[in-house]
């Protein structure tokens, strides 16, 4: 029994050494990563990609607004402006198209007023309306444009001269003084601005290509107005093609 208890002592003792010659040891939960800390840390390029960020959006949802209302019209429209037309209400026809406040109306209205002049004079002038409403539909466009290009250069650039500031802390350094931590939080901080720029960039991208789209069924819409005018034009007048009728018969 004696014998036992020793072994039983000597065991925990054993137990109690190891236990302090090698501690357990407890896991060290690294640092979170602050997107707006590290955002911060990008420097000045990072505050030029915010504001194009914002210009981004802005023009997105202002485009998006104007290009959509644009679209918008009543599909009856060339039916009561070939009714009017037809019965000589050509003032009724003018105020009828300055009612709606889009694209297509606008290059009607202006082809109505040259009625009576040769066709390619009233097909050049709707032509020239429609280059115009076109040219305004597209307002931003090229800056969007612009920012989806120029954004990935400009983190581009951040991280370049980010990199060169690190090498730069390392050579003043001295070779004895090199830390490995010194060049990894350099290359961090200076990759930081080519995410920002990419992600400026492909959202820009996206957005440029959507208002494109906008712009051209718009476009469409414009075209087909257009055509359905030029051959309203073109149709016989009832009176015309009474007589015409009565002259085949005989």
């Amino acid at each position: 029994m004696s014998a036992t208890l020793l072994l039983m002592q000597a065991a925990t003792g054993l137990a109690d050494s190891l236990a302090t010659a090698n501690p357990v040891l407890t896991p060290v939960a690294a640092p979170e990563m602050d997107m707006l800390d590290m955002a911060m840390k990008g420097g000045w390029i990072m505050i030029v990609l915010a504001v194009l960020l914002v210009a981004c959006f802005y023009i997105l949802f202002e485009r998006n607004f104007i290009i959509r209302k644009a679209g918008q019209e009543d599909p009856m429209f060339m039916a009561r402006i070939k009714d009017y037309i037809h019965s000589g209400e050509i003032q009724a026809a003018l105020a009828y198209c300055r009612a709606f406040n889009t694209p297509s109306a606008r290059m009607i209205e202006k082809g109505i007023s040259r009625m009576g002049r040769p066709m390619n004079d009233v097909q050049t002038a709707i032509e020239n309306v429609g280059n115009i409403e076109v040219a305004k539909l597209e307002k931003g466009l090229a800056v969007m444009a612009t920012i989806s290009g120029g954004a990935p250069m400009l983190g581009f650039l951040g991280t370049v001269t980010g990199m060169v500031r690190s090498f730069y802390e390392m050579a003043n350094a001295g070779s004895g003084n090199i830390d490995i931590t010194l060049l990894s939080g350099g290359i961090y901080e200076a990759m930081i601005t080519t995410v920002g720029g990419l992600i400026v960039g492909i959202i820009a991208m996206f957005a440029y290509n959507y208002l494109v789209m906008l712009v051209d069924r718009v476009v469409n819409k414009m075209e087909r107005r257009t055509m359905e005018f030029m051959d309203l034009l073109n149709e016989p007048q009832p009176k015309e093609a009474d007589a015409a009728s009565l002259i085949t018969n005989h």
